[in-house]
């Protein structure tokens, strides 16, 4: 891999983990116990649960992408928000906690397994990773917020504190 391509694998993954940003990206669900995920604070759109979902919606579609499948994009911005407002039960919450982290990992190692600037459509595989890396860090911040709202913030591992 050439000096420029490394840094541009390097610059991905840091996007996508919050390297240098924020808190990890794959650490801001950590210790949130079910129930209060499905919590919504007075006046916040979603709760916790739902951004996961969203998160992990978008995710695994780049990931699709990515592998040169095409997925379709939905009909409207509600049909990637699925599932409802809270998990049913503990096990929900972890598998979809688990589905969020496993789409995570697959897009960090999609930055380093093939051209960055080459991609299966109009679009460069930079470029998608480079928009999902920003969506997370923009639901990140709001799942930091709705936790410190709900006074689950930082996580018992802490926060990105200096």
């Amino acid at each position: 891999m050439s000096p420029v391509g490394k840094v541009l694998e390097s610059s991905v993954r840091n996007a996508l983990s919050g390297k240098g940003a924020h808190v990890e990206t794959a650490r801001v669900f950590a210790a949130l116990d079910w129930k209060t995920a499905g919590a919504r604070p007075q006046g916040a759109p979603q709760s916790p649960y739902q951004v996961l979902k969203h998160m992990a919606y978008w995710q695994d579609w780049v990931v699709n992408w990515l592998d040169g499948r095409k997925p379709a994009l939905p009909a409207h911005a509600s049909g990637s928000w699925p599932g409802g407002v809270a998990p049913a039960n503990r096990i929900e919450w972890e598998t979809a906690v688990r589905r969020f982290r496993r789409g995570l990992a697959a897009l960090e190692r999609g930055s380093g397994e093939a051209d960055l600037l080459s991609g299966p459509g109009e679009k460069s595989r930079l470029e998608m990773l480079r928009t999902i890396a920003a969506h997370n860090s923009y639901h990140a911040g709001q799942v930091v917020l709705l936790r410190q709202l709900l006074r689950k913030w930082p996580p018992p591992s802490g926060g990105l504190t200096w």
